[in-house]
């Protein structure tokens, strides 16, 4: 075993998931208060004055109050270094979190108490299931009026596919929210609202036989009620068992309030003993261990401009296997090409720090030049493997762009091709012209506000959208196609991606089986390839 087994050991990486407003970056904040990254946790709405969450830092994030990209937060706690991908909770960006799904080995997902299992968390949740990752569930908002927690649970395991453990159960909710009981230990953990941006303050922990204790806290018709609830729960939810938690059969389920800062250290000291260190990861010769096997990594976002002053392009990496020191040489892999990787830093939303080193289970952020493509390997030079690719997730929406101003040119093609080259917009040409002629294809509509935002704050371009009528697009298969011979529907548009793959667009569904009826031999696919 290497010496840098403890280091690795040591490494937790997961992703926050949830939807919209179910209080994730608020957990997040909360668990960088703990880990001591930072003093007060910034409320993510707000007045302008306000302090803005760390994660958030990209500026329509500030203004919408919305995450629309991930960002990767590292701090110490306990003995453990842990590694948060906070994602985007809003459904128009659910393949950049896909993405960072993959960079993670466990998912803690946000669940709104009084609003249950939303659209998006649903949507987010089969990514989980897809990837086979343990999955840990926060019920927040416990201080708001709530439903009934066991229909709670019941829609959980329904919609979602998965059994559900409550390792605690919340007293009340609202106004008659009194704390936690904590299942194992037989003992009440009593709500307090403490300062909403400091650390829990001490709690009080009452065992659950010490009755005169409790009755100066909660009244009989609560305890009554929560001791029938939890009598229910023994004969009701699963057992706990670590194994199916780590198979991603069994979410372990804990309740608390984000905001006033209750229940969040429980639920990060257990959550912290129940996930695993950094996995190894399929690659196409097998297997790559996170400690025997020297340095590797694969990209799995690339994010341009996140400092306005250099206009630069960071690729994010996962380091998957081994060790990484600064000025090292390691290979890209599709690229063909040993080199040094520039700058590698460590980013705290908008800050960052030049690293030393760093583990398997780390993220890293290095300078690309434009060499980098979302799913890219890198290993050291003696190696020859290539981590599996990333999907690329077929778009529902399509735009022509066109710039206002002509003698901007340069600048549009440069802003665009950098915005498509991080994932979050496919952009397409039509077959037969140049680059005068761009449709762009996103999964959400919010994606056209995003890069109208961004071509004119970071790239100085305004740009028309003219909304197109295609649904559905179909990747080429065959490499011999004659695409001017082929013969569609005439709701059918030909076009290619950036690398010049020919793809087909299409208005309704049922021209999808008629084009491949009418041209023998063709093979149409819903994916793209890396």
């Amino acid at each position: 075993m290497s010496n840098y087994a403890e280091e690795i050991n040591k490494r937790r990486t997961f992703a926050i998931i949830s939807h919209p407003d179910a209080g994730k970056t608020t957990l997040t904040e909360k668990f960088l208060l703990y880990g001591g990254a930072i003093n007060l946790a910034g409320s993510v709405k707000g007045k302008a004055t306000a302090r803005h969450a760390v994660s958030d830092w990209m500026e329509i994030e500030k203004e919408r109050g919305i995450s629309v990209t991930s960002s990767v937060l590292q701090f110490e706690y306990d003995g453990f270094c842990i590694n948060i991908l906070d994602t985007p909770g809003h459904q128009d960006f659910s393949e950049d979190t896909y993405r960072t799904l993959m960079a993670a080995d466990s998912a803690v997902m946000v669940i709104d108490a009084s609003k249950g299992v939303e659209a998006q968390t649903r949507k987010l949740f089969k990514v989980c299931v897809m990837r086979r990752i343990p999955i840990f569930t926060f019920i927040n908002k416990m201080d708001r009026d709530a439903g009934d927690m066991f229909a709670l649970l019941d829609e959980i395991e329904r919609e979602l596919g998965i059994a559900t453990c409550p390792v605690n159960w919340p007293i009340g909710s609202g106004k008659n929210f009194k704390g936690v009981f904590d299942r194992e230990e037989k003992s009440v953990v009593i709500y307090s609202d403490t300062q909403k941006g400091t650390k829990e303050g001490d709690t009080t922990v009452i065992p659950i036989a010490q009755e005169d204790r409790l009755a100066e806290y909660i009244t009989e018709d609560l305890k009554g009620q929560f001791l029938e609830e939890v009598e229910l729960l023994d004969g009701a939810s699963a057992e706990f068992d670590l194994d199916a938690v780590q198979a991603g059969d069994l979410t372990p389920v804990f309740f608390g309030s984000a905001l006033t800062n209750f229940g969040v250290e429980i639920f990060l000291q257990h959550f912290l003993k129940m996930t695993t260190t950094p996995l190894p990861r399929k690659a196409d010769i097998g297997l790559i261990s996170p400690v025997e096997n020297d340095f590797s990594a694969f990209v799995f976002k690339i994010q341009a401009n996140m400092n306005k002053a250099h206009r630069d392009r960071i690729a994010f990496m996962r380091i998957c296997s081994g060790k990484y020191e600064a000025s090292m040489e390691v290979k890209h892999v599709q690229g063909g090409k040993t080199m040094r990787l520039s700058q590698p830093q460590q980013i705290m939303a908008s800050e960052r720090k030049i690293l030393e080193e760093a583990y398997a289970g780390d993220i890293i952020g290095v300078f690309d030049p434009g060499i980098f493509s979302i799913g890219d390997t890198l290993c050291m030079p003696k190696d020859q493997f290539q981590y599996e690719g990333i999907p690329t997730f077929a778009p529902e929406h399509f735009a022509r762009v066109r710039q206002i101003d002509t003698m901007k040119r340069k600048q549009f093609v440069k802003g665009i091709t950098q915005i498509a080259q991080e994932g979050a917009i496919q952009i397409f040409q039509e077959f037969n012209t140049g680059m005068e002629e761009i449709i762009v294809g996103v999964v959400g509509v919010l994606q056209f506000e995003v890069l109208k935002y961004r071509l004119e704050n970071e790239y100085n371009v305004e740009i028309k959208l003219e909304n197109l009528p295609y649904e559905y697009i179909r990747w080429v298969e065959n490499k011999d196609i004659d695409m001017v011979k082929l013969t569609g529907t005439s709701d059918m548009k030909k076009v290619k991606d950036m690398k010049g793959n020919p793809l087909l667009l299409f208005i309704n569904q049922w021209s999808i089986g008629m084009t491949l009826e009418r041209n023998n031999g063709l093979v149409l696919s819903e994916f793209g390839r890396e």
